[in-house]
């Protein structure tokens, strides 16, 4: 059979071309397609909230409008938290952990921290609160930056979702120098405005598959990479390390010193003092002119390279620099009181509230957070 005129015309070229097109269309065609890719965007999408109701730790994707300009309503979600785990290895149970700071001050180190926890960020969402003071107008330009770069940035680094919220109220001390917040007389009103803040940034931002609240204050400037894994590690309902702070010594040698007083045993010498207090008053740790003799936390540390760092122990108060809560804790209604729960306010007065409600607080003594050093 002879060949047809047109297919004579034909330059071999345009032949081979056409050939090797038509075997790049079926090796695309076919092969297969990067299944860990795939997943992790199909993983992302079903995370995503589907309407601006949903909770705020969960992503928003805007939905496409139908052709005739409507939205479709918002849809009724069923969430099953019987099924939501917090457990020792939330890392292989993909658990949900939502990390929230008051924030009155920016500082980097704390940013630069954040972004290197080895915790999965799309399995972490951040709060924020931030005062209405010419600080924390700083501290939210200076958040919103940062925030800028990193969810613009490698994926890795980007986290499932932020909120960011100015307080209603105003605090009752304007200037953040360390001296002036610490002094004794400013206590009461300071620690019930920052419970104030803590409980606002709490309840707007917990969702229904959050299953662990990281409460990091915004001047913890180093912590293990490792933070979320180590301390859910040992499973308990609250649990806080020690915050310590480095330091030059007088001789210009760097150090280690005790920070945060806050995680305590009780002692019989503070309900003595308890009993004798007045209903709006407050015990307080860390103050020659309040000595309760109680077990500071602080105090019972090992500081030797090769401490035992998994060393626990029951504690009966807890400080908020770096403080890991199961979230069904605080579903229980555990909150931070801004009023004198049993003497005791904030997030000592947490501690108890917990206690209360059935759960206990622990404490690792010899595994440390670090907090700027003013």
């Amino acid at each position: 059979m002879s060949m047809s005129r047109s297919l004579r015309r034909t330059n071999p070229i345009t032949l081979v071309l056409a050939a090797l097109l038509a075997l790049g269309f079926l090796v695309f065609l076919f092969s297969p397609s990067d299944d860990k890719h795939s997943s992790l965007a199909q993983q992302k999408h079903d995370l995503a909230a589907s309407n601006p109701l949903s909770p705020p730790t969960s992503p928003f994707r805007k939905q496409i409008p139908k052709s005739n300009g409507q939205r479709t309503p918002p849809p009724v979600v069923h969430y099953r938290l019987n099924n939501l785990t917090t457990t020792s290895d939330p890392l292989s149970n993909r658990e949900t952990v939502l990390i929230l700071t008051p924030l009155a001050r920016f500082f980097d180190g704390y940013w630069e921290n954040l972004l290197q926890l080895s915790y999965p960020h799309d399995l972490i969402a951040l709060g924020f609160i931030i005062p209405k003071t010419r600080e924390g107008n700083a501290a939210t330009a200076a958040l919103q930056t940062a925030i800028a770069k990193t969810q613009s940035g490698p994926e890795r680094q980007r986290f499932a979702s932020i909120t960011i919220e100015r307080q209603d109220f105003d605090p009752p001390i304007q200037s953040q120098d360390e001296a002036e917040r610490h002094k004794m007389e400013t206590q009461k009103a300071r620690r019930a405005s920052m419970a104030r803040a803590r409980n606002s940034l709490l309840f707007t931002t917990i969702g229904p598959a959050t299953a662990w609240v990281l409460w990091l204050d915004s001047d913890i400037v180093e912590t293990p990479p490792t933070l979320i894994q180590d301390l859910a590690s040992h499973d308990k309902p609250i649990i806080v390390p020690n915050c310590y702070q480095r330091y030059l010594n007088e001789k210009k040698e760097p150090g280690i010193r005790p920070y945060d007083y806050n995680s305590w045993q009780e002692s019989t010498t503070a309900q003595q003092l308890a009993s004798k207090m007045g209903p709006d008053e407050i015990l307080l740790e860390g103050y020659a002119e309040m000595a309760t003799y109680r077990t500071l936390m602080a105090h019972i540390a090992d500081t030797a390279a090769e401490r035992e760092q998994d060393k626990i122990i029951a504690l009966d108060g807890v400080g908020g620099t770096a403080l890991l809560v199961k979230a069904e804790v605080h579903r229980d209604g555990a909150m931070f009181p801004p009023f004198p729960f049993y003497h005791l306010i904030e997030t000592e007065g947490f501690a108890k509230m917990a206690r209360r409600l059935g759960w206990h607080s622990w404490g690792l003594p010899n595994y440390f957070v670090y907090h700027y050093n003013e």
